[in-house]
């Protein structure tokens, strides 16, 4: 039997759940369903301060271990991560050992599988991130460049990017593409949530600096004053902009910018919510006549992903991940800019002949990018 440990700090207590925390959930809850896997797995899951009210947990695959910081609930994350644990690892008899926070503890021994993404070594280097997260990262994730068994890298773009990066040969890393939850949302609902609504752009996402949530804002009031014809030719004169996902700006900027863009609009033209439920996320997904998401660099990118599994045309940064994954069930912005932005905006407005092949074919496009097809990859370089 594999004994396959996995660190789940990611997952304790989070709501909402974004990046790995939402990937190692996804993960645990396809191995749950699969009795069969009981016969050659057994997972040992690791959590530091309490193992989360998850019904999947439950699965008898599943064994569940806590490893505190002492006198330090809730606190003290480097020294449960890069101490505590590995010490604990040291008598437990493990195959592998899944490390999920990007980066592998200098004192950890035996077959780790790390995974790793461009996105950080950018914030290491050029991000503002605090110093103490910098420095660990910068430590840690050549660390992990060096001397992890095998690094999960979550597109081929991004494989590239971090081999170039760090350094690594392309032979010990491995690609395995994120499933997307495909989730049906009635005809009734996306009426009913139109008529609540109107008719509106989505952004979904943490809104850092990279995402151009500021520009998109700024370009869709540009696309309100300039291309107002536009609008009126397909009979949305008053199309609005809703935008989920916390402020991840330096200097929160989203609310004031807002506040400024709908007073000059004179109505509610921009609607911002950190958070939703994914009941509502996906009606947002599902009623929504484009899907912004320009992101300066992404390993992934969930949300154009989930918001094309409901037919929803995704507009996106034109760059080689973009073109990798999607292909031409996506409208492309050259850049950041907020003119690129509302070309690219105005281009899914006015191609109906594009959206509807996107409307018709896209949810089977996003078929092959599963939790199935990631757990079964994960398993295969484990074994």
């Amino acid at each position: 039997m594999l004994r396959i440990g996995i660190e789940c700090e990611s997952i304790e207590g989070k709501n909402p759940m974004w990046g790995v925390g939402r990937m190692i959930m996804k993960l645990l809850e396809e191995i749950s369903q699969h009795q069969e896997l009981e016969k050659n797995f057994r997972f040992i899951l690791y959590f530091k301060d309490t193992v989360p009210d998850f019904s999947f947990l439950d699965a008898p695959i599943f064994e569940k271990k806590i490893t505190p910081v002492p006198f330090f609930k809730n606190r003290l994350f480097p020294i449960y991560y890069f101490a505590l644990l590995p010490m604990r690892l040291w008598f437990e008899r493990l195959d592998w050992m899944f490390w999920t926070n990007y980066m592998l503890p200098i004192i950890a021994f035996g077959k780790s599988l790390v995974i790793l993404t461009e996105d950080i070594y950018y914030e290491t280097r050029e991000g503002r991130l605090p110093f103490r997260y910098r420095l660990a990262y910068s430590i840690f994730c050549w660390w992990t460049g060096k001397f992890a068994t095998k690094i999960l890298a979550i597109s081929e773009t991004s494989k590239k990017n971090i081999s170039q990066l760090y350094g690594i040969r392309p032979d010990r890393i491995f690609i395995n593409y994120l499933g997307i939850d495909i989730n049906s949302v009635s005809d009734r609902a996306i009426t009913e949530l139109r008529q609540k609504e109107g008719d509106y752009l989505l952004f979904v996402g943490q809104a850092f600096p990279r995402r151009h949530l500021e520009e998109t804002i700024l370009a869709f009031k540009k696309l309100i004053t300039e291309y107002s014809n536009i609008l009126e030719d397909i009979r949305m004169p008053k199309l609005r902009l809703i935008a989920v996902g916390p402020d991840k700006y330096e200097t929160p900027i989203i609310e004031p910018l807002i506040a400024q863009v709908n007073e000059q609009l004179a109505r509610d033209a921009v609607i911002h919510k950190d958070y939703v439920k994914d009941e509502e996320l996906s009606g947002l997904y599902a009623g929504a006549k484009a899907l912004i998401y320009v992101s300066d660099r992404e390993a992934f990118g969930l949300p154009p992903m989930e918001a094309l599994s409901f037919g929803v045309p995704p507009i996106i940064m034109d760059n080689e991940l973009g073109h990798e994954l999607f292909g031409d069930f996506a409208f492309y912005a050259k850049s950041g800019s907020v003119d690129d932005i509302a070309e690219a905006i105005r281009q899914a407005m006015g191609d109906e002949h594009k959206t509807e092949n996107i409307k018709n074919n896209g949810p089977e496009f996003v078929k092959k990018y599963n939790w199935k097809n990631f757990a079964g990859k994960f398993f295969n370089e484990l074994v």
